[in-house]
Formats: C-alpha cells, structure tokens, sequence
C-alpha cells in the first residue's frame, strides 16, 4: 500500500547504522531485539518474519529502511491474528507503532511489495510501558518526528488561556542540522485565512468596506460575469470563481514558482463564466483569499504584509509572525518543508501567491497570543470573532459549516472551530473548543505528517469534557487478543467486485477485487490496499483509518457504497465499460484557449493515457460513463463533448475546485 489521496498518511526515512544479517530462505523467522537494527534483502517471493517478546500495556515503535525495495510491514498478535499493517512510501523510512493488550510472542511480517524484491533494514527502536499522562502518551505520538536527522514537529496546547503543553521535535533543517525550537517560524498555509479574515472586519468598522460589496467596486478590472461576486463570497468560497492553484497544475507549471496577484486577475479575467451562482455552492477556494490581499492593499494604500503587521501582529506583541509574499521571500528561523523522493528526503518550495490564502509564518508563543485574542479580543471585538464563527447558509438554506476563515461543527459534544493548512510540504492544524476554553495548534514540516494527531491530541486533553470518551485510532492500532475475527468467505466478494465512483469527487474511481483469498480496493491510478471484513457488507482498509459499507441488494450484490473516512462518502457502481477499439475516438491533441495548455490523449496497451510535455508521468483515463472518464492530478474528469453531428470536438477537464475548462481538439 502507498498513498491514496485523503486516505492514509506516510512516515520518515531515516538512517540507521545496522549488523548485518542474511535469511536467503522463501520463508523464514528469527527473533530481534529493542535497538537491534538488522539488514536483509528480499526475493520477490520471501516472507521475513520477527519475533519480539513483548508484555501487556507496552507501546511499541519501530521502522524499516526501504534502501532498494518496497516492503509491507505486518503485526500480528500472539493469537496470530492480523492487527495492523504499514507501507505508506516506496523508498526510505516506514515506521510501525502499536499497542499491546495481552504479553506473549509478537510477530512483525515484512514482505515485498507486489513482488518487488532488494535491500532493506529494520529496527526496533522503542519498547515502553504505555504512558498514563497526556503529555508523556502524546510524546509517544510523536516519537516518529523525533530526532536529529528527521523533518519535525510542534505542538501547543492551551487551556483557559494558559500553555499547558508545548514541545518541538525533529529538525527545522536538514542541510544545516537546524533543530526545531521555540523560536522557529512555521508555515501554517491555509490557517492563515482566519487572520486575514479579521483584518477585514476591522477594515469595514472603519468603514472602508463592506462584505457585502461587490468586489469590482476594488478591483474594477476583474470581469463582470451575469451575476454579482462579493467580497463575502470569496472569502466563504461560494465565488464561482476558479481556483488558482488547481488551474495552474492543469498547465503544468510548477506551482511553487512565484505568482504575482496581476496573474491571478489574469486567470479571473480569461475565465468565460462563473463555475456557480454566488452564494449557491461551497467549493474551497485560494483565489477569493488572494484577491482579498489586493482588497486590502487597495483600500488602505498598504501592501497587505505590512497592513498586517502593523494593525494586528505588533498590537498583539506578535513581533515573531511574518506573512510571506513570495515564495522566494527569505523569512529568518523558519523551517524547510520536506517530502519523500527516490532518493530520501527532498527539500520541497512553497506555494507561490499564497500570501492571504495561506503565506503566515509563526511561532507557537505568537500563536498563544493569536488564540488568546481570539477569546478575549484586544484586536477586534467579540462581535467580530462571532461572525467569524458563524457558518455561512447558501442561498438554499443549507449551512456549509464554514464562517470566515474558520470551520465551525461539532467534535464529541464540543463545538469545534478550526482550519488545517497544507502548503506543498509544511502541514498545520488549529482548533479552538470556546465551551471549555482549549485550543491545540500542531505544525510540521514534513508532508506525510499524521493528520489524526489534532483530534488524538484533543481526546488525550480534554476527553473528560467529551461525550464519549473512545479510544483515539493509536489505541485502537492492535486488535484486542480476546476478540475473534469476522468470518468470511473471500468468494462472497465477487458480488461486491467492481468499479465505484465517488459522488463528491466525479472521476475518483474504487476498484474491489480478489486475488484468491486476498480482497483488496485500489483507487484511480493508484498502489493496492487489503481489506479486512467486520461483516458481510462492511470493510476496513488495512493501514488506513478508513472502511466501506456496501448497500447490499437482495442477491447480496450492490449498487452503491459509502467511504467512511474525514466523514461519510457515497461511491455508485460503474458498470459502463469500453473496448479498446471503441477508444480510438478519443484520441488526439486538445487545446486550451484559457490556460494555453496542450494534452494528448493516445491508445496504449488497450488503455486510453492522456500526456503533457512538462509531466513525468502519464495519466490513464477511466471510462465511468459514455464520453466521460476519471484520471488523477492535475486533471481528475474529463468530460468529452460532440458536435451535431456526433463527432468529437474538445474535452471538458476539471479536478474539484477548477471545473470545466474547455480544451478543443486540434485537426
């Protein structure tokens, strides 16, 4: 198993200095010890299998070094049972963590990757009773960003307005061995949008704006579409404009390179029509924010970092916090965003033109100060934080669980207000329960970085004040010894097998099969992941915090299903298929008048690719419905359109926030 977009998360590559050891047997076993790092290679058909001695209540962490092949890392219970499953890159570090319930005899498997075969070591690095204090069981939680050669972390958790919990881990830099402390500066991307949101309600008490105005009224060069765009449309992401970042992926160009507001007017201006009414659909969108920048600038007659800075960061004593405008612009103690590669970590560049949408760099103590004006505003009024806070209703009546800036819903009885933020590497997390007065900020600075850890953090805290007290996904990680596993007959699924769209995403395609007694589900243009089954209609993704429930029929088949992972997903069944001969219409040059983009679609191996001269890789095109078909980033639908006549003439592609832009066929 590898990555599957929104459905599992990866670890760290690191190092090790390792004792040699040779199993040259199809299947063999040995036992290791804590600290023991042991190096072997694997055959295409081997299984390597280890044995630890473990007692009951222990956390457990470990990794393999993938040096020359892809390994899949298995635990097994003493009563043999399989608990927990990890392969989450194809090179360097895959860590392993869990919990034991009962002691005995711990098995952890390491086979190859669809048979893949080449060197890899493994290592046992800590074996401790389970930690009963908060603090002490979230620095197990983080034990994987911890260390002098991995990419870091940083947590601040705070309770009636107070720092009860504070600690960085890892690195800041790679290069220069620059730890992570206090005093680094981390790229919070899109968590940044509640901070600009405020200095616009603090613009129009001034009464130098209104949310309610359209925003041609700033920034008159934009187009005048049929209907109205406000400047509370874009910042609740209900503008109908196309969103920048997902745009530009569709030409190819590198979206880490500079990107000046007057380029992303341009995008607007080229744009033929709104992709919705204003007000009538939620589709997260960066361009809002980064048109609100120039809003700013506009208005006040300041560039939108200094307005900032002066009018809200230095009021507060946040003398650490600095908005990057450039993705060049160099920022003094900040963290280097990192993310796996061929070749181990790779050092990865900022978003450009983030800015407003997402350009904040911060400590954790400016961060304090940020939360505390949240609560008791200095900056701003109580009035202005509630706005803030209140979920915007579309035209329809429906909430989209989104304020300004932040979302708002409901976490195990507690009113939750928070927003995540992910730039090309950097990963943040700020949520805010007002009822009981916490807040918990997380930053890393490695892509991979677990995004269940808020919430587990949360539960650790503050689980007294919760309705339920669950188990967070860690202790859940190893499977209890006294449970039975469900059983199943591996055939039964043939009526499940198939092809299932999701309803929320056009173009993102599950596939479920059987390879003998092994079921499995792959998604579009994507590694395999096994399936266990909890009854006859419902499937956990092993490795992944996800599971599926089939609608099963009468005859034990289904038509639909729903992904339960970050909520509950509907996925229909596909029985739209096409032969290879009936694909060669679809083949071509296709041109983008909007983007100045070209793609060529071609017939290869009985499967329709879609290429561009500035990607690596090419992208497999999916038949879910005549003329339509799904593929993967940057275009994830595309939507084929005919003449009167019936012949071919251009595609529709979209991929979420960016939707149907025209590519014409080229003669």
């Amino acid at each position: 198993m590898k990555t599957l977009p929104s459905l599992c998360f990866t670890f760290s590559f690191l190092l090790v200095a390792a004792t040699s050891f040779a199993q040259t047997s199809v299947q063999s076993e040995q036992s290791i010890t804590v600290g023991e790092s042991i190096e072997n290679s694997l055959s295409a058909d081997a299984v390597h299998t280890y044995t630890l001695e473990l007692k009951e209540e222990q956390f457990v962490h470990g990794f393999v070094i993938q040096e020359s092949v892809d390994a899949v890392v298995t635990i097994y219970s003493p009563t043999g049972e399989k608990a927990a499953e990890f392969d989450a890159s194809a090179v360097g570090r895959d860590s392993f963590q869990f919990n034991t319930k009962n002691a005995g005899t711990y098995r952890i498997e390491i086979k190859p990757f669809k048979e893949d075969e080449g060197e890899y070591s493994i290592r046992v690095e800590v074996v401790e009773p389970i930690a009963t204090e908060p603090a002490a069981r979230l620095n197990q939680m983080m034990v994987e960003y911890t260390g002098d050669d991995v990419p870091g972390a940083a947590v601040l958790v705070m309770k009636d307005g107070e720092i009860i919990f504070q600690e960085s881990y890892g690195m800041a830099n790679l290069t220069y061995d620059v730890s992570m402390t206090e005093n680094t500066l981390h790229n919070i991307g899109s968590t940044s949008k509640h901070f600009l949101a405020l200095g616009l309600l603090l613009l129009q008490e001034e009464g130098k704006l209104s949310l309610d105005d359209d925003v041609r009224e700033y920034i008159p060069e934009l187009p005048e579409f049929e209907h109205t765009v406000t400047l509370r449309n874009l910042i609740t992401h209900t503008s109908g404009y196309r969103e920048f970042i997902n745009l530009m992926v569709m030409t190819g160009r590198n979206i880490s390179s500079n990107l000046d507001i007057d380029k992303i007017i341009d995008i607007v201006q080229r744009q033929p029509e709104l992709q919705n009414v204003p007000g009538s659909e939620f589709n997260y969108n960066n361009t809002g924010y980064a048109l609100m920048t120039e809003v700013i600038k506009r208005v006040t007659d300041t560039p939108f970092d200094e307005w900032m800075k002066k009018n809200l960061f230095d009021p507060l004593g946040m003398h650490n916090t600095v908005v990057r405008t450039r993705s060049d612009q160099i920022v003094t103690n900040r963290s280097t965003g990192y993310s796996y590669g061929n070749n181990g970590y790779e050092e990865v560049t900022d978003l450009g033109g983030a800015a407003g949408a997402g350009g904040i760099h911060i400590t954790l103590d400016d961060f304090a100060k940020w939360i505390q004006n949240l609560n008791h505003p200095v900056v701003g009024t109580p009035e202005m934080i509630e706005e803030m806070t209140t979920p915007y209703e579309l035209k329809n009546g429906k909430s989209t669980g989104y304020g300004l800036g932040l979302f708002i819903q409901d976490y195990k009885g507690l009113k939750q207000i928070h927003h995540g933020g992910g730039d090309m590497a950097h990963r943040s997390m700020f949520m805010l329960f007002p009822e009981i007065d916490a807040a918990i900020v997380t930053q890393s600075n490695l892509a991979s970085f677990n995004g269940a850890i808020p919430n587990r953090i949360a539960d650790l805290f503050f689980g007294e004040y919760m309705e339920t007290n669950e188990d967070s996904e860690q202790e859940k990680t190893l499977a209890s010894d006294d449970e039975t596993e469900f059983e199943y007959d591996p055939k039964n699924f043939d009526l499940l097998a198939g092809r299932y769209e999701l309803s929320i995403m056009p173009g993102f395609i599950l596939t479920f099969d059987r390879e003998g007694d092994r079921i499995y589900t792959q998604a579009t243009n994507q590694p395999e992941v096994d399936l266990t089954a909890t009854s006859d209609s419902t499937f956990s993704l092993m490795g992944v915090n996800a599971s599926v429930t089939f609608h099963l029929n009468e005859d034990a088949t289904a038509d639909s299903l729903t992904l339960h992972q970050n909520g509950n997903h509907i996925a229909k069944k596909i029985d739209f298929t096409l032969a290879p001969d009936e694909m060669s219409e679809y083949t071509g040059r296709f041109y983008s008048d909007e983007i100045e983009t070209t793609y060529t679609i071609e017939l290869k191996d009985d499967e329709l690719v879609m290429q561009h001269f500035q990607l690596e890789e090419e992208m497999i095109l999916d038949p879910t419905h005549k003329d339509q078909f799904g593929s993967v980033m940057p275009i994830q639908t595309v939507e084929f359109v005919r003449n009167d006549e019936g012949e071919i003439t251009g595609f529709n592609a979209s991929n979420g926030r960016t939707r149907n832009v025209f590519f014409r066929k080229m003669e």
